[in-house]
């Protein structure tokens, strides 16, 4: 939507945080296409949301931390009302954002990753965890390994590897992990992928050795 067709007074400016480009562009070009479109529809078809249009702008940060902030910076204040939420799309930047953003009043939604214990609302009030987060994303592998094995009393003396990426939100998973182990009494070693992620041949060979 072209701005100078439209009466600013009536539109809600919405930033869209994407990586096109980088490791991880197959998934952040779905993410942002996806959302674009649904704008484009809810524009299209209701006339926008209770009368007021949508317009947005893509920022790429290349699945970037830093760059991922600057994106913040550049486009919160864009429309006549500024703008009123972000979804990040990465661990790093949700760490990077959750302060500056409490600052400027504007929400943060992030959907199955970033920071878990902003779940507490009375901590972090402008951070919005939805759906899943990386601790119960853990515990729920652990009930199915357990559900396999027939009982979480089963889990006793076993060997569980925890592969992750060693980057934020692989991080995220080593607390509850290590809690888990400790309550039902398995072994849990953590394995940290190098960044990206692609080159991992020698880190199932180390898995294999364990034995999990």
């Amino acid at each position: 939507m072209a701005a100078d067709e439209s009466d600013p007074n009536k539109e809600q400016f919405i930033p869209v945080l994407t990586y096109k480009t980088g490791p991880f562009a197959a998934g952040g070009s779905g993410f942002a296409g996806g959302m674009e479109d649904y704008m484009t529809l809810l524009n299209n078809r209701d006339g926008g949301i209770n009368g007021i249009k949508l317009v947005w702008e893509e920022c790429d940060y290349g699945y970037n931390t830093e760059r991922g902030v600057e994106c913040y910076e550049r486009l919160k204040g864009k429309g006549a009302k500024g703008a009123p939420v972000f979804q990040p799309l990465s661990t790093g930047v949700t760490y990077a954002l959750l302060e500056r953003a409490a600052a400027d009043k504007i929400a943060l939604i992030f959907l199955g990753y970033g920071r878990t214990d902003a779940t507490d609302g009375r901590v972090f009030p402008w951070g919005f965890p939805a759906i899943t987060n990386y601790w119960n994303q853990s515990t729920t592998k652990v009930q199915f390994i357990a559900q396999r094995e027939g009982g979480l009393d089963k889990l006793k003396g076993m060997k569980i590897v925890n592969l992750h990426l060693k980057h934020p939100y692989g991080i995220e998973t080593i607390p509850v992990w290590n809690a888990m182990a400790e309550k039902f009494g398995f072994e849990v070693t953590h394995i940290p992928v190098p960044w990206p992620g692609i080159d991992q041949k020698s880190l199932w060979l180390q898995i294999r050795k364990i034995q999990p």
